[in-house]
């Protein structure tokens, strides 16, 4: 008999939706500001694109690491 915290069923799977919504979000927000802060400091206008698909490659690879691999 397992003794896991982790609750299972539709409420599990609720959590793992958010979760995954907030990780593709943060990870646009913050490296999509760290390209604009870049972009403001360099006077140039492509690193805010390339900080937020940074961000969403970055994400998109976390979200693999924690729910993909079983």
């Amino acid at each position: 008999m397992s003794n896991s915290k982790e609750p299972t069923g539709p409420r599990n799977e609720d959590h793992a939706l958010w979760t995954i919504v907030g990780y593709l979000t943060s990870g646009l927000i913050i490296w999509g500001g760290i390209g604009w802060g870049l972009d403001n400091w360099f006077n140039t206008d492509f690193l805010v694109v390339i900080g937020m698909l940074t961000g969403l490659v970055a994400s998109l690879y976390v979200v693999w690491l924690r729910f993909g691999r079983n």
